[in-house]
């Protein structure tokens, strides 16, 4: 990486296919390198609960169009990573179902690592360099739930796995990543 340079990494995948565990690990052996390094979770910026649960919509459209402000993260954080300096972010705080002020301090060279869900949708794609897929087996992913969350497989049936379903057909991410890592 040039100084001066940012280069940005998605890291995109499905619920518990591994891309934060990736991301922590990745973060480790970057700081042992000095490789200045940006990372940001797109879970935490998502839309307060009465916005995303129990709306007028399907569940499953909820959890895709609805948990991420997707027009205020494109402004707000995509679009502003290649040159802005600081960045002025809500950051939602789960206990509170409120969002705080997060400014972030953007390094003029660093490697910036954007990671979560549906990372590849067509609002999102162009803003990052490059694109790792983490593809892994729903049964996989769904063993990785606690046992509590497990009890509920309705919610995966009608929110999570439809709208994965329609992430899969509609944007076609191991077709457009760069790179898939089989988790």
């Amino acid at each position: 990486m040039a100084e001066g340079q940012r280069f940005i990494l998605g890291i995109d995948g499905l619920s518990r296919s591994g891309k934060t565990t990736f991301t922590a690990n990745f973060k480790k052996h970057l700081q042992e390198k000095n490789i200045p390094t940006v990372i940001f979770h797109i879970d935490d910026y998502i839309a307060e609960r009465k916005k995303r649960y129990n709306t007028s919509y399907e569940e499953w459209y909820e959890y895709y169009y609805l948990q991420w402000d997707i027009e205020g993260l494109t402004n707000n954080l995509l679009k502003q990573l290649k040159g802005s300096e600081i960045l002025n972010l809500p950051t939602y705080d789960q206990h509170s179902d409120t969002h705080n002020l997060q400014v972030m301090k953007i390094p003029d060279t660093c490697l910036i690592i954007v990671e979560g869900v549906f990372l590849q949708r067509k609002e999102w794609r162009a803003y990052y360099d490059y694109v790792i897929y983490f593809d892994c087996p729903r049964q996989k992913r769904f063993e990785r739930e606690s046992k509590e969350t497990q009890q509920n497989i309705e919610k995966f049936r009608k929110r999570y796995w439809k709208a994965e379903e329609y992430y899969l057909e509609t944007e076609s991410p191991k077709k457009q990543a760069d790179f898939i890592f089989q988790s």
